[in-house]
Order: C-alpha cells, then sequence, then structure tokens
C-alpha cells in the first residue's frame, strides 16, 4: 500500500524470521514431549518407541535414541540463533540504510535451509514410526487411581478412596484389589473399570436431545 514503507525498513524480514522463531519454539517444545515419553526403557516413561535410526548411542550399544528429535531441536535452537541476528540486524538500519540486509538474508535463508529438511526429516522418520507401548500403557492405567472414580457409584466416595490407595502402596491395579477384598466379582471389575469404554464410549446427550456419539463427524473424524 505504500511503496515508501519496506524501503524505510526491514520489519517485513524480522516478522518472517519472528514466525520461524515462533514455529521452531513450538516444535521444541513437541520433540521434548516426545523425548520425554520414549525414555526408558529401563527408566523413564517408555510410553512410546521410537524407530531404531543408529546401531546404538556412542557410549551404550543398542540403545534407540530419539535422534530425529535431537537433530530438530538442535536445528530449532539455530534458527532461534538465526532470529536473534535478523533482529539485530533490522534495528540497526539507521537513517534508512539498512545497511546489515546482506547478514540478515544470509540468517533468513540459512534458517530455511536447515529447518525445512529437518522438519521433514523428524516427520517421515520420527513421528510416522512411533509405536505406542501398549503393554505399559495398559499396566499403567490398571494401577492408576483414576480409575477409582468409576468406584463411586459402586461403593461410595470414601470406600472408593481407600481402595486407591491401597492399590498404590501395594503396587497393584485396581481391578485386583476389588476382587481380591471380595467387593467385586471379575466379571462386574472389567464393565466398571473398562478404561476403553469410559474414554471411547461418547459423549451422553442432554435430557432431550438426540445421542449423537456413535456417528462420525461431517469431516469423517
Amino acid at each position: 500500500g505504500n511503496v515508501f514503507e519496506p524501503v524505510q525498513n526491514l520489519a517485513d524480514a524480522v516478522d518472517f524470521s519472528g514466525a520461524l522463531r515462533t514455529l521452531a519454539v513450538t516444535l521444541t517444545r513437541i520433540c521434548n514431549d516426545l523425548r520425554l515419553l520414549a525414555s526408558g526403557p529401563s527408566s523413564g516413561f517408555d510410553e512410546i518407541r521410537f524407530s531404531p535410526a543408529q546401531p546404538g548411542s556412542s557410549i551404550m550399544p543398542g540403545k534407540v535414541n530419539p535422534v530425529y528429535a535431537e537433530l530438530l531441536n538442535m536445528t530449532c535452537f539455530h534458527v532461534m540463533g538465526c532470529d536473534l541476528t535478523v533482529m539485530l540486524a533490522g534495528q540497526a538500519g539507521q537513517l534508512e540504510v539498512n545497511v546489515m540486509m546482506p547478514i540478515l538474508a544470509h540468517n533468513l535463508f540459512e534458517a530455511m535451509h536447515v529447518f525445512i529438511p529437518s522438519i521433514r526429516l523428524f516427520t517421515e522418520r520420527g513421528v510416522r514410526l512411533i509405536e505406542a507401548n501398549r503393554k505399559k500403557a495398559a499396566s499403567t492405567v490398571a494401577k492408576n487411581a483414576v480409575l477409582a472414580t468409576a468406584l463411586n457409584p459402586v461403593v461410595g466416595y470414601l470406600k472408593a478412596a481407600e481402595i486407591a490407595k491401597e492399590a498404590s502402596e501395594r503396587d497393584m491395579s485396581i481391578r485386583d484389589v476389588v476382587i481380591e477384598r471380595g467387593i467385586l466379582t471379575p466379571e462386574k471389575a472389567d464393565e466398571v473399570l473398562d478404561a476403553r469404554g469410559m474414554t471411547e464410549g461418547g459423549i451422553r446427550a442432554p435430557d432431550g436431545a438426540p445421542d449423537k456419539s456413535d456417528k462420525k463427524s461431517e469431516g469423517g473424524g
């Protein structure tokens, strides 16, 4: 709209660099979340597994490192550093001369040069090959005190809290505790403590409204 504005300053380039930085911040958080969830198997969360990309770590043969998450993390740090240079170069263009444009342009192109392929590698060889550790997940859910909430309508809040505490202290599943104590039969325990049913059973419609929980959304979800 005003041809003098982009000549007077380099704000558009700084804005673009800032967008890359924001994306880098978000992707770093995602990478770190996945690295934590994949930590293990002897310790850590061990909830997901990355596909092996190396024979092992530099000091531990056979260890599966989250190398593509770490690759993208390092790239994100580099992009953040490039953004700092772009920001400083943008504000150093006194009297509309903008003498720092060469280093600004260099860092923008370098940020894209390393960012784009790293995101692609992380997606194709990292995220899309992640597998859930189903055995660990099932064990974690079975021992999670949240399942005791489903016992409230059956045994009451205080008894449910007592069961949850005992399960935690004895490192047992909620199901095993209620069966051992004769509170529920195995069949009834499976029905009441069905975690999959709790999470995939849909949302109950308000009174008088049709229940559409079993229908797919228009978007095909």
